[in-house]
């Protein structure tokens, strides 16, 4: 009779019938990897509350409770992800975070709205996460309205969009400050970026993988003896401390807003469908249409819940996923322990403060590689989009050019509705939608049917 399949990871034989993906480590083995996890995607967690917290008008003190809440809600999102229950959840070693795509849609939402802010941003996630829980069964029939050319010239915004906010914080963050743009900043900017690139060139495996997080590092130690660094946010921050539900007040609901986080949630949705296509292939699982919904499920669930305990829409990191190929270790068990860690921290203000001590001008320095890097995505996705095809070429280049106006031209629509601002100041949100329609337009209206004009979308890696 022939012997029952075993699976192999390395050198190490896993049980008999049991996949290496359900695969339980020792505690201390189970720990280290999803610390590891934790620490690749830390940065990128508390980078979005960073950048909209001030943008919205929030002191450093309710900037760092958004990085806390944004810990603990991606923690949530990771292990609804990994342990799932119902037909909820990918059971993939997957990691969820703050997405980077709606970070300029959340700040064209706040913009001239004070105090309420906040509420409206939460209000209008809160629905975008219930209309994508609903539609994840159906969204695979959708996914082929996301090709390359859409989804690449997206995600490509999306960095683009991000980038000015690493230049400002490269002069000190605060332009009306005395030493806003000087020398001595702009020098600790590119310092950190020069650390970062030598670390990334020289450093090998999981040390390459968190050179951002090390540039961070290095760039906070020099600028100690030069006096750029405050401890105060540690200082005056508690041990423990739990993300009041709601601490920013009850959620607020406002159609246009509610409208460009949608938008947003569809790009979300798109990503996380690619990255867990390349998860599944990685470790030995291919997703099949089940998987795909599990997942998508977990996202927009994991999205609704998050303003629940002041946190922003939830979506997969992918750089997590090269660390998963890298490191070989495929269990989701270990994921989970990264999700129960960063819960942890985020029940630990001053550990979430502890970015507060990273000197703006620091964070700028890596913020150029880590907000290009999701260019760079972008434009690695546009490379598999059949480009010779002049119609794509001009897709991509109406897309970006509409996409940009709000950055090269902040006061373009300065007279139109309020309303329409919230989407349109937000060029994410208005070159996915001229994307889309120009897809429609020259790839599927008039082609014959099942005429495939582009494979489907490949997995960006980025969040």
């Amino acid at each position: 009779m022939a012997a029952t399949p075993r699976f192999r990871k390395d050198a190490v034989v896993v049980p008999e019938g049991k996949h290496p993906v359900d695969e339980t480590l020792p505690p201390l083995k189970m720990f280290t990897s999803g610390l590891q996890h934790v620490a690749a995607m830390y940065a990128g967690v508390v980078a979005p509350p960073m950048i909209v917290g001030p943008a919205v008008g929030l002191s450093a003190t309710e900037t760092a409770f958004l990085m806390g809440a944004s810990l603990f809600t991606a923690g949530l999102a990771t292990l609804l992800q990994t342990l799932g229950f119902w037909k909820i959840g990918a059971k993939l070693p997957f990691v969820n975070g703050v997405s980077f795509a709606g970070v300029t849609p959340m700040i064209a939402i706040g913009k001239g709205e004070g105090d309420n802010a906040i509420p409206i941003i939460f209000g209008a996630i809160i629905v975008a996460g219930l209309v994508g829980f609903l539609a994840a069964p159906y969204f695979g029939k959708l996914v082929r309205f996301f090709p390359p050319v859409v989804t690449g010239t997206v995600i490509t915004l999306i960095g683009v969009s991000l980038l000015p906010v690493a230049f400002n914080w490269s002069q000190g963050g605060n332009s009306a400050a005395p030493d806003y743009g000087s020398m001595q900043n702009i020098g600790m900017a590119a310092l950190t970026l020069a650390i970062v690139l030598l670390m990334r060139k020289f450093l090998r495996g999981f040390l390459q993988q968190i050179s951002i997080l090390l540039g961070l590092i290095a760039g906070t130690l020099i600028a100690i003896p030069l006096n750029m660094t405050s401890f105060d946010a540690i200082r005056n921050a508690d041990i423990v401390g739990f993300p009041t539900p709601f601490h920013f007040g009850a959620p607020q609901f406002q159609v246009a807003a509610i409208i460009s986080m949608c938008i947003v949630m569809l790009v979300c949705m798109t990503e996380s469908t690619a990255d867990i296509l390349a998860l599944g292939k990685i470790v030995g699982r291919p997703a099949d249409a089940k998987t795909i919904e599990g997942g998508l499920r977990a996202d927009t669930l994991g999205s609704a819940i998050s303003p629940l305990f002041n946190g922003f829409m939830c979506s997969a990191f992918a750089q997590n996923i090269g660390l998963v190929a890298m490191t070989k270790v495929r269990s989701r068990f270990v994921v989970a322990a990264g999700g129960g860690i960063l819960i942890l921290l985020g029940l630990c203000p001053m550990a979430a403060s502890v970015i507060g001590v990273v000197p703006l001008p620091v964070l700028g320095g890596a913020g150029v590689v880590l907000f290009g890097s999701v260019a760079a995505s972008g434009i690695q996705t546009l490379a598999g989009a059949a480009m010779e095809k002049g119609e794509n070429a001009l897709i991509v280049a109406a897309s970006i050019g509409i996409g940009l106006i709000p950055i090269a031209a902040p006061q373009f629509y300065h007279a139109f509705p309020k309303d329409l601002l919230v989407v349109l100041d937000s060029g994410i949100s208005t070159g996915c939608v001229v994307a889309i329609l120009l897809n429609l337009a020259f790839n599927h209206l008039g082609t014959k049917k099942g005429a495939a004009s582009e494979p489907a979308p490949e997995p960006a890696f980025v969040h």
